[in-house]
């Protein structure tokens, strides 16, 4: 009963406020359900058997899951298009994806775990788990991001992001672009332009997307009426 009481909290919380941050909802909520993760990534599926990470814990995750997609292997893709889960005790050991395997230790990856996500019967793509050390995942953290990932894809489901993958892509890629155009021109790095727009567009109750939007066509952050915005971008000098 107490697993089935925190799970449920779990579902309520991934569901809370459904919308374009669901994503990034997930992978934070799974490296506290699974203490053993140290980063976490969703994987989805894409045409022609392509594969994109959607959300991730940091740049670990981006980097190791990319060097999955370049060279076609790894755990993730095989999760996302060929097995119900991968579970890497030792990417050292492991001969699975011997190419793989050498970035992932080189990023200070040594286990890792990949589950499938599915909902009605439809194969999204994989929540990918990674630790630092080997061994990490025993038979009892397999066990909690299955049950994790279930609930996952159903938040998943429910938020009707499943119906509109392509837009929320779409979305992300407008938001990467305008943290481009913000980094450049200001001379910050891309985190510190994310933390510019995330911030313009909760100061004035604009959605990040539509900021996004106005700076790649103005090329720079439009003219905030609000105080606290302004005064981050005040110390932005133009490059």
């Amino acid at each position: 009963m107490r697993w089935a009481a925190y799970f449920a909290q779990v579902a309520e919380d991934l569901l809370a406020d459904p919308g374009e941050l669901t994503f990034d909802r997930v992978v934070r909520r799974a490296v506290e359900v699974v203490p053993p993760a140290d980063h976490c990534g969703i994987t989805l599926r894409q045409r022609r058997g392509r594969a994109e990470t959607v959300a991730a814990t940091g740049d670990v995750v981006l980097a190791v899951d990319a060097a999955q997609y370049a060279l076609g292997e790894g755990p993730c893709l095989d999760a996302a298009f060929e097995s119900g889960s991968c579970v890497v005790d030792d990417v050292r050991a492991d001969d699975r994806w011997p190419r793989w395997s050498q970035v992932a230790a080189d990023h200070g990856v040594h286990a890792a775990l990949a589950i499938r996500l599915h909902s009605g019967g439809t194969t999204l793509g994989a929540l990918n788990l990674y630790a630092g050390r080997a061994g990490a995942f025993d038979q009892d953290s397999v066990d909690t991001a299955l049950i994790f990932a279930t609930h996952a894809a159903e938040a998943l489901s429910k938020a009707r992001l499943v119906g509109n993958l392509e837009a929320a892509l779409e979305s992300r890629h407008v938001i990467g672009m305008a943290q481009g155009v913000i980094a450049v021109r200001y001379d910050v790095s891309y985190e510190s332009a994310f933390t510019v727009l995330q911030r313009y567009s909760n100061d004035n109750n604009i959605k990040l997307r539509d900021v996004a939007r106005t700076v790649l066509e103005s090329r720079e952050l439009p003219s905030a009426p609000r105080g606290p915005v302004v005064a981050d971008v005040g110390d932005l000098d133009p490059a």
